[in-house]
């Protein structure tokens, strides 16, 4: 048997609905916002992720999957998105359209790393882009943007940590600093801490496997070596967060994992112990330079990610219930061709007119099609009969309730309209804690 590589999954039945509701979510947060979408190929040039994301940066040396196509290109699948908008923003040439260009976008990224919990190898991650303004305004509308889709999603207790890389100045400033601190103890950390020293030390405050090295974590913070600019730069940020009525903890070890950061970084932490201490369910940053780094003009750029997969797990482990569909609203039960072909018609006329409607494929016995008919959680079935149906007349059941009403087909869509709402009004209303015969609690029926 052939089965799916490891690190990959198939997404189907509730999985795939509260997928779908995630995506849902998205998209109304960001049509709000007027980010309009973008969509990029799941894969492109290696050089492209080897430039912008970062030679220096675990995913480029560790994670990507790159292979040679048949023209002798050598591609790889695309890790994060980032790298790729950008990458359209400058072929074609949105630099010129009226600026800023906010863009968000969902879709598979690839990196090959450990499975863990809410990590796979093929993961959905869904982000947001904006190119062509460096105020600091748009700093705080993204770190807010990004907490409203939480918010809605049913996180009620987000915690935002952001903090500065300053300018390139005080960076490079920043970056001496850390040789100098770390060079006498770099022998007291892991082998891609050493390898980080001299390419990229900043890396070394983002370490997993040192977290807890007290050296570590007494190294010079980031905020020491702003220079004046990045500084103002960075308390406008706070001073419109403030405004926005966003909590917010400066957090000094926040650097992100990608090369391209400058000024702003940020990330969103929950209480998920299931996380194995990797709380992190999204973050991002400002990356000024990475539009000239890729040959398009000189274009400030801002942007965050969230991986779908991640949020799915810690909503499982937090209890937070997705408000997805389960169940049908109608399924039609038959026995002969004629009843059939009405079935037919009838399932068609409903769907048409907005209704969730399903019938028999398969020819089976009147007991299979009840049977059916509780597999699909249908609110209300329909047995076809044929004298019945002669007489322009149908019987409808509510499951629930196991009342019954022979009622005009010409009044069929009224009548499941009205009965429907009435269903979820109770559903919704009631507390009777199930002895009404009317509200479904599955728990007192001792249901999955």
């Amino acid at each position: 048997m052939i089965t799916k590589p490891k690190g990959c999954r198939d997404i189907y039945g509730n999985d795939a609905k509260k997928w779908k509701y995630i995506e849902e979510i998205v998209d109304s947060v960001m049509e709000k916002y007027n980010y309009g979408y973008i969509r990029t190929p799941i894969f492109e040039s290696s050089e492209l992720f080897h430039r912008g994301v970062g030679a220096t940066s675990d995913i480029v040396t560790k994670e990507t999957y790159d292979f040679t196509d048949r023209g002798e290109r050598k591609m790889t699948l695309r890790p994060e998105g980032t790298a790729g908008v950008v990458r359209s923003f400058i072929e074609n040439k949105m630099y010129g359209d009226a600026n800023p260009v906010k863009l968000y976008y969902h879709g598979t990224m690839y990196r090959y790393e450990r499975p863990q919990a809410g990590r796979e190898r093929e993961l959905t991650q869904f982000g947001a882009e904006v190119l062509g303004s460096s105020d600091p305004l748009i700093d705080a509308e993204m770190i807010s943007l990004a907490l409203t889709i939480y918010q809605m999603l049913g996180f009620e207790k987000v915690k935002v940590k952001l903090n500065s890389l300053g300018d390139k100045e005080s960076r490079e400033n920043y970056r001496e600093e850390l040789i100098k601190y770390f060079s006498p103890h770099i022998n007291d950390f892991c082998e891609d801490c050493k390898n980080r020293l001299a390419k990229n030390p900043l890396r070394i405050l983002d370490c997993k496997v040192d977290s807890e090295n007290e050296i570590l974590k007494n190294a010079p913070k980031t905020i020491d070596y702003l220079n004046k600019e990045s500084k103002e730069r960075f308390d406008k940020v706070l001073e419109y967060l403030d405004i926005l009525q966003v909590e917010y903890e400066v957090d000094p070890r926040i650097v992100r994992g990608l090369d391209y950061y400058s000024h702003t970084v940020f990330e969103f932490e929950v209480d998920v112990k299931e996380l194995g201490g990797q709380n992190v369910i999204g973050g991002g940053g400002r990356y000024d330079a990475l539009c000239e780094q890729l040959d398009g003009p000189n274009t400030p750029g801002i942007g965050f990610a969230s991986g779908i997969d991640r949020l799915l797990f810690a909503m499982e482990c937090m209890d937070i219930k997705p408000p997805i569909r389960e169940g049908i609203d109608l399924f039609f039960l038959y026995v002969s061709e004629e009843e059939k072909k009405y079935a037919l018609y009838l399932t068609q006329e409903l769907r048409l007119n907005g209704f969730v409607v399903d019938t028999e494929y398969t020819s089976r016995s009147l007991k299979a099609q009840f049977k059916q008919s509780e597999r699909l959680n249908a609110k209300m079935i329909a047995v076809l009969n044929s004298e019945q149906l002669d007489n322009g007349d149908i019987t409808v059941k509510n499951t629930k309730t196991k009342e019954e009403e022979i009622i005009s087909l010409d009044a069929l869509i009224y009548y499941l309209d009205e009965k429907l709402v009435e269903e979820e009004e109770l559903e919704q209303d009631c507390s009777c804690g199930g002895s009404c015969g009317h509200c479904h609690h599955p728990e007192e029926e001792g249901e999955a």
